[in-house]
């Protein structure tokens, strides 16, 4: 029930900012707008309100802002309209608007996706904190991130409990990240919790060299399994959420990062996992996706394996100052954009499988996981899905908002716009790639039900 409430919200929510941004583009450019509906299909329930009339319709998967002048008989169907439309005063059709006007109409939309995102990230920053590691237990150094000067660093041992850096009591991950960006430049002591000498090391002046020296630090995690992407090699394979892994083709692991580098060693090739569940030994075969990131040191493109696991991190809610949340909120929000559109990009081109598209079905489970997580998860879990549903809208497919654009770009070009003929044509294109899509993620998440 939890799931079903919540994806009820999720979904309810982010449609009616997205239509909401359509509708108060077009009222503020003189473009009438007949219909304002939340969901597609046949009218459930609804009231009239000067021109517009205000709707909730039958499948929840959707909305629609309805204006003047804008026919599509593809798009009347799938909104469940009569085919009658009234009667447009032709200055305030959509169509009789210059380029720009139109655009902004078209993107309003993704503008407030955008923007509610933003401002949750926002909100959660101030109200709840930002989610820092609740650990000071160090896993290793990368040595090849420190700069010149800083090599002491690296004196850290693995599984040691960092205490103090210089003058700085550390009780939390952000701490750590706070000291060395913040100490005075010159010699840093650091201790831990057992009981050896301190370490020293030289803190760089530079600010870009202070953030190579807290990149190049590695926090521990242990080897197991929290969660697992749906439809990824690690969920095909056989594993499991509470799997601590032992091994990796007979290669002892002593914590996640050890896990992560030999998975991402071995791009596209069979996997032996050896893990621990309910107190016995499993082997469990994988074969790793080839995506690309980026060399820590060069920069460039690497291909590399992918399973799809993610680790266990116990977290802590650190408040901050009004200002702060603001710049957190961006960050994050810029943060997740370009996670999504890399993400796109690889199952794009080939680097993710398919089977990672996921429907109904897996926005509910996320859903209802990221509520049963508390109010601030299930807020950022929306900012999240509300960046996804922006970027999502922007594809150059014909009935979502992205094709519409290609439309008016088209017109801008060649100086007239396509006939509605072409645009029906078109529509109707987009239509079938979007019921494509849409059957390929829901048989996936049958095919995850059924465990194949």
């Amino acid at each position: 029930m939890t799931a079903i409430v919540a994806t009820i919200i999720v979904l309810g929510v982010l449609i009616f900012v997205h239509e909401l941004g359509h509708f108060w583009a077009a009222k503020a450019v003189g473009i009438e707008v007949q219909r304002f509906s939340i969901g597609l299909g046949p009218r459930v329930w609804g009231f009239q309100r000067g021109e517009t009339e205000y709707v909730l319709s039958a499948i929840p998967l959707g909305g629609y802002v309805k204006m003047g002048g804008m026919e599509d008989e593809m798009m009347d169907k799938v909104e469940g309209g009569s085919g009658e439309a009234p009667a447009t005063d032709p200055d305030r059709s959509f169509d009789s608007k210059p380029i720009w006007a139109r655009t902004l109409v078209i993107s309003a939309g993704v503008i407030m996706n955008m923007l509610f995102a933003l401002v949750v990230f926002i909100v959660v920053a101030g109200g709840w904190g930002v989610s820092e590691l609740d650990t000071t237990r160090v896993s290793g150094v990368r040595t090849e991130l420190l700069p010149a000067g800083a090599e002491g660093w690296a004196g850290i041992p693995s599984g040691a409990v960092v205490t103090r850096v210089g003058d700085r009591p550390v009780a939390h991950w952000g701490e750590i990240r706070e000291a060395l960006l913040e100490l005075p430049a010159g010699p840093v002591q650091v201790q831990t919790a057992e009981g050896t000498a301190p370490l020293s090391f030289v803190l760089p002046e530079s600010p870009v060299e202070r953030l190579r020296v807290w990149q190049s630090l590695q926090e521990w995690r242990e080897a197991e399994v929290a969660a697992l992407v749906p439809g990824s090699p690690a969920e095909v394979g056989g594993l499991q959420a509470g799997d601590l892994l032992l091994e990796v083709d007979g290669r002892p692991v002593a914590n996640w990062w050890g896990f992560q580098e030999l998975i991402r060693s071995r791009p596209g090739v069979r996997t032996e996992v050896t893990l621990e569940r309910d107190g016995q030994q499993l082997v469990r075969v994988v074969t790793p996706d080839v995506t690309t990131a980026p060399d820590p040191v060069t920069g460039e493109a690497v291909e590399i394996g992918y399973v799809g696991i993610y680790p266990d991190a116990s977290t802590v809610n650190v408040r901050v100052p009004p200002l702060e949340a603001v710049v957190v909120g961006s960050q994050e929000t810029w943060a997740v954009t370009t996670f999504i559109l890399a993400s796109l990009r690889d199952l794009v081109t080939g680097q993710v499988s398919p089977r990672n598209l996921g429907s109904i079905v897996t926005i509910g489970q996320a859903s209802g996981d990221a509520a049963n997580e508390g109010i601030s998860v299930f807020l950022r879990f929306m900012a999240l899905f509300s960046v996804n549903l922006a970027i999502l809208n922007l594809l150059p497919i014909p009935i979502l908002d992205g094709g519409h654009l290609v439309f008016l770009a088209v017109e801008a070009v060649r100086g007239r716009a396509l006939t509605i003929e072409q645009r029906v044509r078109w529509s109707q294109v987009g239509f079938v790639i979007i019921v494509g899509i849409m059957v390929l993620a829901l048989s996936n998440d049958v095919m995850r039900l059924l465990g194949i």
